[in-house]
């Protein structure tokens, strides 16, 4: 069959849906300063789907500190990759200040995030070795495991019994390949909000060898007295073998880091991981902009204070009407129902042209069928009123579910 006419058969689990919901319920368009309002078609809508934790996405020193930037080195600044004619002491600066402030030795800069895990799996592991993870671990681990063409093990979500047999069937393959054990898990899960169990995850290295690799992409500047992440959450960041952390929520920016406390770690990553040895040096405004967001987070904890205080007011608020919301020990707030898709799209179409509220929905196959979550991300930038309209909105939208004044086959329409 002809790759084409295989395609235009079959779009894809989301794609099928395009026609009903590109530029509304996928690929919506958010217009304005980022914020916690920011219009939509044309209207302004209080939103919950944008990952500016701290709120620096707009600050004032932020964008100041880009623009300069911009200003002195352009956007193309340095070219190339940093192996060959790309690297500059800011960017050395950067790995420097961002390995001291997660408590390692060592870290590296990544232009990406998703593609950062997907090479750094590819980098570390070969045949002989064995990967354990968790099954809810992120997209970008799993693609990254779809390299690796060793055995490799899933464990159930957080299941501590289930992942010591893994360990178990890992230690006796790898008895006999000579290889090791990698385990991947998350800090904190971005769709449910609950933490990887990292405490006892690391005491089963008492037991065990192998190595753990912690992708803490929504735990970076939230989690820890300090906002060094999910390790510091837990005390134990000094058994985190290599730990992962992106710009792209907490720090408002793009890019990445890996760190460890083995410095020759670093340094094999470095000359072997394919996307950064292959691929033009992260631009001078984004290597300035995130040291200025890290100097932010380690000096001025207020914006993490105030992200906290607006998760406990919106998620206690949510449980006192009734709201499930899972087990999330972070910002992540999911709002769980039940429903069809089509009702999910009623539910979304309501909150955003009767209520103003902007969330994102998420459905199967993310969600077992039959469940709807709205996934909210607080920020340092909501407030009282925000918390209290949503809610308030949340609370009618789930009356009329539990009514079925919702259609369940036929999609919300929407005009552009």
């Amino acid at each position: 069959m002809d790759i084409f006419d295989k395609i235009n058969q079959d779009l894809g689990s989301l794609g099928r849906y395009s026609e009903e919901a590109h530029g509304y319920y996928i690929f919506p368009e958010l217009e304005g300063p980022i914020s916690n309002r920011m219009k939509f078609q044309g209207k302004e809508k209080i939103v919950w789907s944008v990952n500016n934790y701290l709120g620096l996405a707009n600050h004032p020193d932020v964008r100041k500190a880009d623009a300069e930037a911009a200003r002195d080195w352009g956007m193309a600044y340095p070219m190339g990759a940093r192996a060959m004619s790309g690297q500059t002491k800011y960017h050395e600066q950067l790995e420097n200040e961002l390995a001291q402030f997660v408590d390692k030795k060592a870290a590296y800069l990544l232009n990406y995030g998703y593609q950062g895990i997907v090479s750094i799996i590819d980098a570390l592991v070969d045949r002989k070795d064995v990967i354990v993870y968790d099954s809810e671990a992120h997209a970008c681990i799993l693609d990254g495991m779809r390299l690796h063409i060793g055995k490799r093990f899933v464990y159930p979500h957080n299941d501590m019994e289930k992942l010591e047999k893994q360990l178990q069937r890992a230690t006796k393959i790898t008895k006999e390949t000579g290889g090791g054990i990698l385990l991947i898990t998350e800090g904190v899960f971005g769709m449910a909000g609950d933490l990887g169990h990292l405490d006892k995850i690391t005491a089963f290295k008492e037991t065990y060898d192998f190595r753990i690799l912690v992708d803490d992409a929504h735990g970076f500047g939230t989690m820890g007295e300090k906002g060094s992440g999910t390790g510091e959450h837990y005390g134990v960041q000094d058994k985190i073998d290599l730990y992962f952390g992106t710009f792209a929520k907490a720090m408002a920016g793009i890019g990445a880091f890996i760190a460890s406390n083995d410095q020759k770690v670093i340094t094999y990553l470095m000359y072997n991981m394919r996307s950064q040895i292959f691929a033009k040096s992260l631009p001078m405004p984004m290597v300035l902009g995130a040291l200025k967001r890290l100097d932010m987070i380690r000096t001025q904890p207020e914006h993490k204070q105030k992200l906290w205080d607006n998760t406990k007011k919106l998620q206690s608020g949510l449980r006192k009407n009734g709201f499930d919301i899972g087990v999330t020990e972070s910002c992540v707030t999911p709002v769980f129902l039940k429903g069809t898709l089509a009702e999910a799209t009623h539910i979304t179409y309501d909150l955003r042209e009767k209520f103003n509220i902007f969330t994102s929905i998420v459905v199967y196959p993310v969600v077992p069928k039959g469940v709807i979550m709205l996934r909210l991300i607080p920020t340092a930038d909501h407030n009282d009123e925000d918390i209290e309209l949503t809610i308030d909105a949340f609370s009618k939208v789930k009356e009329k579910l539990t009514n079925q004044e919702y259609p369940k086959e036929e999609f919300a329409k929407f005009s552009t």
